[in-house]
């Protein structure tokens, strides 16, 4: 890894139709942080995510992770990341047990076990409902577990707390913040809700139309805005940055 940056994008590109939808996208993410990614709808969050975790092949650039290229290595590294992107498809015929074990199976690793993974998001084990019967929520919390419980080195989510009322979005705060402090994971996040990533990030990055146009230590952005996280974010919306 160079110089302890577990996630790296260089020149980034992805085009669609004959369109850049990313561009030029430049990514730090260190080993052992939470790195909050921010954007309006449509800036391409989650077309990004999709390139990190092999989902799409970019059209020009490189993706590094754990030092590893995404597109040489692909299998390789895909062992090593969680991921929760868009809304998650489980088989819905399935208990929440089952679809664990299957994806268990296909990395082939026991992980963290499947009991203690629906523990730490909050889902009961002897559960036997198949998924279909779940809420919005509990599938949420689902594709977390889902996320963890290979035990991966690097867990990026997209909107993780969709679906989720105030205290089961407090609870999965409390999560993040365990699963890197005292797991060792590395996480990168998106979410729309600017004080949830204000809690726990380290690093942010903000993309606007494809480009990443900052990224910045969380503390020095609280120095120069003293009120949150949120007259950042229009500030950058509107083509300012941190340093100016």
């Amino acid at each position: 890894m160079e110089n302890g940056m577990i996630v790296q994008t260089k020149g980034l590109v992805r085009v669609f139709d004959e369109r850049e939808i990313i561009r030029n996208c430049n990514i730090n993410v260190r080993e052992g942080s939470i790195y909050g990614f921010l954007g309006a709808n449509g800036a391409g969050k989650t077309t990004v995510f999709k390139m990190l975790t092999g989902l799409l092949i970019p059209t020009a650039g490189k993706v590094s992770v754990m030092g590893m290229d995404i597109v040489a290595q692909r299998d390789r590294i895909l062992r090593q990341i969680g991921s929760l992107i868009e809304v998650p498809i489980f088989y819905d015929h399935l208990t929440a047990v089952s679809n664990l074990e299957i994806h268990l199976a296909y990395m082939k690793t026991q992980g963290m076990g499947i009991a203690t993974a629906l523990k730490m998001v909050g889902l009961d084990p002897s559960n036997k409902h198949p998924v279909s019967r779940y809420s919005l929520g509990m599938r949420q919390r689902l594709g977390i577990a889902r996320a963890i419980v290979h035990k991966p080195k690097v867990l990026i989510l997209d909107e993780p707390i969709n679906g989720l009322d105030p205290m089961g979005i407090r609870e999965m705060r409390e999560l993040f913040l365990t699963l890197v402090h005292k797991e060792g994971m590395t996480l990168m996040l998106s979410s729309h809700i600017l004080s949830e990533i204000e809690h726990i990030a380290d690093t942010i990055g903000v993309i606007v139309n494809g480009e990443i146009v900052e990224e910045a230590e969380l503390g020095s952005i609280r120095e120069k805005y003293p009120d949150g996280l949120e007259d950042y974010f229009f500030k950058m919306m509107r083509g300012g940055r941190e340093n100016d």
